[in-house]
């Protein structure tokens, strides 16, 4: 476990006293709870907020701004009837609570250091197998440390399939049967011209809206003191409802919430009574300590009560994860979890806060839960998540997805698996049904590269575009099923483009970003401008996220600074 402290004074030492802020139009997103009000109590402070943004040299300087989401937070000004839920009240202590807007004395995220993959011999370990994971968690995390202006992200933070797979690819729709297509490319290392990518990349179909299982959710959330912060409880606030606001009447919806003790506030709702479930969220108030596991047994609880046959049973936990009180270490928390999801309901997990946040424990409670674990660091990112690409967390497609690619040692010498490090598995355990792996909903994509090194052979398979490198296997189970269905795919030569597509340049530019916050020793060549350039090669047009990276790009190397 590696924990890791960052302070704003730090930060203002190491990039100069003089540059200001600059906070794009989407981060701008990130901020919630001052409004104007307190933007003009800023300035009274800090007059140097009322200036203009200014270009100096190649640096763009633009000052702070507390604005962005006031009309994303819940206001609650309707009126609703007293009996909708039950209200929960916190103790008036007369204590006023301070907002953390970025990194402040308390920033204490944890997570779990990974071995970066090595190479392997194809000739002694002809066998690559890993679980499929569509997390995005890692890249929304990374992004709030570079918003914050903290160039000092911790190696063991960075993950870096989740940063691949937080992006859209173009890839081919599943074919009649099929749960997932399989797209497969092959291209020269941007980062060592000597070797190649292989770039591997399934996709779901998207979900019908209209003809979509029914869902069962149960939010459960943490109210505990810790999400007291601008950028927790209201952040989940906006997130659930998002997500409410996509719902009808066929689903259900209840609402739990933990601090020191459990309390339910809705129970078995229709999804289509979006007042009575928006007054609930908007009286949600953090205050106690964060007793976690007695929150999760009451979640399944309820989503047993209500459970619904053939739909999509769900508990979505939102929390910083740091939990005190009851089961707290991460051991006890990934068996009562996997106790819990033997009755089919799986666990989805919404991480908040730039403080406290107990990654390690939350990724492994969405892993073990059957689900996915998200960062949500924005109301923009919030409404990605829970309404932009909801099928996911509407409708799973496959459970417990594996990999395995065997590799030809008659044209492959060695290869490395880029990222994936918590992924991997032993060969056996490819044929194991009763070993997890990932699961894949509706419209998701999933990629993974290896960087290669070919012998002679494979060198002139890819000149005469005759010969497969690889045999990639994929086993997964129906939703409903407990035995895996097997698929084969040949990775043939004819793959290599001479030109990489923009699906490969991209995986390509995101892996080598990866790589060097990742300070990694297989970096060759890369630096950020390769990034950059690499990124920038691609169409984007009408993609803002993949712009958005490209600014980070340039925050992290220097073209773009950061402070407050």
């Amino acid at each position: 476990m590696v924990r890791n402290k960052n302070h704003l004074k730090k930060n203002r030492k190491k990039n100069g006293k003089k540059l200001l802020c600059i906070l794009l139009a989407a981060q701008l997103l990130f901020t919630t709870g001052c409004g104007n009000d307190g933007k003009k109590e800023a300035e009274k402070e800090d007059p140097a907020l009322k200036e203009e943004p200014t270009v100096k040299d190649d640096v763009i300087e633009i000052n702070p701004d507390t604005e962005g989401l006031e009309n994303d937070v819940i206001a609650g000004e309707e009126f609703f009837p007293e009996d909708a839920c039950d209200v929960q009240s916190a103790p008036s202590n007369g204590v006023d609570m301070e907002y953390y807007y970025g990194f402040g004395e308390g920033d204490s995220r944890e997570y779990d250091y990974e071995e970066e993959n090595r190479f392997y011999s194809a000739a002694m370990t002809p066998f690559s197998t890993f679980a499929a994971d569509v997390d995005t968690a890692s890249y929304s995390n990374i992004r709030s440390y570079l918003n914050e202006g903290n160039l000092d992200i911790p190696v063991s933070a960075v993950r870096i399939e989740e940063m691949i797979n937080y992006f859209h690819y173009d890839y081919a729709e599943p074919k009649e049967g099929e749960p997932f297509s399989v797209n497969m490319e092959l291209g020269k290392c941007p980062w060592n011209t000597e070797h190649y990518l292989v770039q591997i990349g399934l996709k779901t179909g998207d979900i019908d809206m209209e003809n979509r299982k029914p869902s069962n959710f149960v939010f459960l959330i943490d109210t505990s003191g810790s999400m007291y912060d601008s950028n927790k409880l209201p952040l989940v606030q906006t997130a659930f409802t998002r997500l409410a606001e996509n719902l009808n009447e066929n689903d259900r919806i209840s609402i739990v919430t933990y601090a020191g003790s459990d309390q339910v506030l809705l129970e078995g709702a229709a999804g289509n009574d979006t007042r009575t479930i928006m007054h609930c969220l908007d009286s949600l108030e953090a205050y106690g300590s964060t007793n976690g596991s007695a929150g999760i047994n009451t979640a399944y609880e309820l989503a047993e009560q209500y459970f619904i046959p053939d739909g999509n049973n769900r508990v979505i936990l939102a929390t910083d994860g740091d939990l005190n009180v009851g089961i707290t270490d991460e051991g006890g928390l990934i068996h009562l979890i996997e106790e819990k999801k033997e009755s089919g309901i799986d666990l989805s997990v919404l991480g908040f806060g730039t403080d406290n946040l107990k990654d390690n424990k939350l990724e492994a409670l969405a892993d073990h839960g059957n689900g996915n674990y998200a960062f949500i660091d924005s109301a923009f990112e919030a409404k990605r998540v829970l309404a932009n690409e909801m099928g996911a967390s509407l409708q799973t497609v496959a459970k417990d997805v594996k990999l395995q690619a065997e590799f030809d040692s008659g044209y492959v010498e060695e290869y490395r698996l880029i990222g994936y490090e918590n992924r991997t598995m032993a060969a056996e355990d490819f044929q194991d049904d009763t070993v997890d792996g990932g699961e894949i909903g509706a419209g998701h994509r999933v990629t993974a590269l290896y960087e290669v090194a070919l012998t002679e052979k494979g060198e002139a398979a890819v000149r005469n575009q005759d010969g497969t490198l690889l045999t990639l296997s994929i086993r997964y189970k129906e939703p409903k099923e407990s035995e895996s269905k097997l698929l084969t795919y040949g990775f043939a030569a004819d793959c290599y483009r001479e030109e990489p597509s923009d699906n490969m340049r991209w995986a390509a530019a995101v892996a080598g970003f990866g790589m060097l916050l990742r300070e990694s020793e297989y970096a060759g060549n890369l630096d950020y401008d390769m990034v950059r350039d690499l990124a920038s090669s691609c169409d984007f047009s009408d993609d803002p996220l993949k712009s958005e990276f490209i600014d980070l790009v340039d925050i992290k190397a220097g073209r773009i600074v950061i402070c407050h």
